[in-house]
């Protein structure tokens, strides 16, 4: 079963973490007791087993340190990350198209994006502050309107990905959803998978538009498209936790949450645009209400939106 990682939806979020908490940190004696949860595709973790499939009880489980969020193992993407498009569904007219775009060409050496840098290999390498837009596709419903996540890699596999060093993100119009929880347990996910026999990262990001209010966090919106503006934060989440955690075996908290997990839906200090919206930083040209990230810093970490 492929694992996924899942940004949840603002009205769902604190009620499962609040329903999951006390069953497993609630009970003395319990062995688990002291690992860290993984990653699984709900925004809520399973118990991170490092070493054998079955090895519940192995050594300790992390290398952590006092900034809330520990290393696991596993890789960190380095260099240049590269964002991939895929516009999947019904784009035409959409001003969507030019803000996400820009989105992704400005996203590269902002103030934001260099939280990242705050996260490391086993080498201590440190992540870069470069992104760049690679590419961008379009993708007629070749799956339909209702999509499951297999359909979402078979998407990302049509594509021919060769880039093991970039995110695949399938952007939805407004007219498609995702059978396994899209608006009503996430707003979007990443992942990886074996593609062509390369490790492909990706991620599905819904349209607000379909579910204003479980993805999106205001109607009226700094660019004047809400469900554009919204998908603009989660991409946003995807990507820093893919660059941080691309195969879900690098960087989370004890409760299986990522960097971008640790600050969802919270936003830091705004300013009002001239249409009554709310924004929290310039990229390139253009406004946007983005949601903080966590910094990791040994001192002890905490959200912001630039480091």
């Amino acid at each position: 079963m492929q694992l996924l990682t899942r940004f949840l939806c603002s009205s769902t979020a604190k009620l499962a973490l609040a329903a999951f908490i006390p069953a497993v940190y609630g009970q003395p004696g319990n062995a688990e007791l002291n690992r860290d949860l993984a990653p699984t595709g709900k925004g809520i973790g399973t118990l991170y087993n490092p070493g054998q499939a079955g090895d519940h009880f192995a050594g300790p489980p992390s290398k952590g340190g006092t900034s809330g969020i520990s290393y696991h193992g596993g890789p960190v993407m380095l260099g240049n990350t590269n964002i991939h498009y895929i516009w999947y569904g019904n784009w035409a007219g959409n001003s969507a198209t030019t803000i996400l775009t820009d989105f992704a060409q400005n996203i590269g050496g902002s103030p934001y994006f260099n939280i990242n840098t705050t996260y490391y290999d086993g080498s201590n390498t440190h992540v870069s502050n470069s992104v760049s837009l690679a590419g961008a596709v379009n993708d007629n419903y070749s799956h339909g309107t209702s999509l499951s996540d297999a359909a979402i890699q078979a998407i990302v596999a049509a594509t021919n990905p060769t880039d093991t060093n970039g995110v695949y993100f399938v952007l939805t119009s407004a007219d498609v959803t995702a059978s396994s929880g899209f608006c009503t347990q996430y707003c979007g996910w990443h992942t990886h998978g074996t593609i062509n026999g390369r490790d492909i990262k990706y991620s599905f990001v819904g349209n607000p538009d379909r579910c204003p209010s479980a993805c999106s966090a205001q109607s009226t919106s700094p660019n004047g498209n809400a469900g554009a503006d919204g998908m603009a934060s989660i991409i946003a989440h995807e990507l820093e936790e893919a660059v941080t955690d691309p195969d879900l075996n690098a960087w989370f908290d004890r409760r299986g949450y990522e960097n971008a997990d640790k600050c969802a839906w919270t936003f830091g200090s705004t300013s009002t645009m001239p249409n009554g919206s709310k924004a929290n930083m310039t990229l390139g040209s253009r406004s946007y209400l983005i949601q903080q990230n966590w910094v990791n810093a040994s001192s002890g970490g905490f959200c912001a939106k630039s480091y």
